[in-house]
């Protein structure tokens, strides 16, 4: 016999939204949304809603806006909807009072095949750290974070040229169809849960600040080459030539351990190309923005720019 749902759902950026359609698309009960308060953005500071809110409004469905998770006004409100389930999809940390309320419990849909990459960035470091295959998980939340049991996860590959917005955009949707078949396995009673494996050598991925995205160019060609891809385009792998700051977006390999005139760190014919010296090779410019102009194809910046 199925279980009759009432879902809280509870997300902010664009990753949750393919999450929040999936279930309005099949019917699911979603007495409730909890998104970001609106903030301002933009030159005009105008208040911006988040694109969950955005799309909780599309389909007519309540909204909760919340700056304090652990008001005890906002906890009767939350218990007013007599919500069974809550999903997490891309938002902040919840206190024991709100995850543990629901008589279903409450998952989460993270964006690693856990236990590795726990953590706020798990997509970019995986790219940052090279590796070829990612994922997402559902679990049930508990009080460490991104430990929970697990309720299933799905694989997707990784390849060379992938940056971390392809694959963000990829596991988007991916989650999207992870967190639809984590709701059919609650809702027939066929939730299995898995726990964590313990005896794992893990690799975390911690939130991601400006002095994180500096790129250590005495690395390997490959490392770099990883390292940039995996910060483009957002919130992009930046370094200082000649004392200005560049963010690089779009870069290749180039594996000649030696070309003339490398002593300053890179070799550019000041028209069609810029290499970055690195340990073992270089890294070939394609696409970059200079500190305080639009970002570029290398050879247009060129046209404008000397070395």
């Amino acid at each position: 016999m199925k279980k009759d749902l009432r879902i809280i759902f509870m997300g902010t950026p664009d990753f949750a939204v393919p999450s929040l359609e999936v279930l309005v698309a099949n019917n699911y009960n979603v007495v409730a949304v909890i998104t970001a308060p609106d903030k301002p953005a933009g030159r005009g500071r105008k208040l911006q809603q988040s694109p969950v809110k955005e799309c909780a409004l599309k389909h007519n469905l309540t909204v909760l806006q919340p700056t304090n998770l652990k008001n005890p006004e906002f906890l009767e409100e939350l218990k007013s909807y007599n919500a069974n389930l809550q999903i997490v999809v891309a938002f902040r940390m919840l206190p024991v009072a709100v995850w543990d309320m629901p008589e279903l419990g409450t998952f989460n849909l993270h964006g690693s095949l856990l236990p590795q990459y726990r953590g706020a960035a798990p997509i970019n470091w995986a790219i940052m750290n090279g590796e070829t295959e990612t994922g997402v998980t559902t679990f049930f939340l508990r009080h460490e974070i991104d430990t929970g049991d697990m309720i299933l996860q799905k694989k997707e590959p990784i390849a060379d040229s992938d940056t971390v917005g392809d694959v963000y955009g990829r596991l988007m949707n991916i989650g999207g169809e992870a967190v639809l078949e984590t709701v059919k396995l609650i809702e027939e009673d066929k939730v299995n849960p898995i726990p964590q494996p313990m005896d794992v050598e893990l690799k975390s991925a911690p939130k991601i600040f400006k002095e994180t995205c500096e790129v250590d160019f005495s690395k390997t060609t490959k490392d770099v080459y990883d390292f940039i891809r995996g910060l483009s385009p957002y919130p992009a792998a930046w370094t200082e030539i000649e004392g200005v700051t560049y963010k690089l977006f779009n870069v290749e390999k180039v594996m000649d351990e030696k070309l003339e005139g490398d002593e300053k760190g890179y070799v550019t014919d000041n028209k069609t190309f810029f290499y970055i010296k690195t340990a073992d090779g270089y890294i070939s410019v394609k696409n970059w923005q200079m500190q305080g102009k639009k970002r570029m194809d290398i050879e247009a910046f060129l046209r404008g720019k000397q070395f």
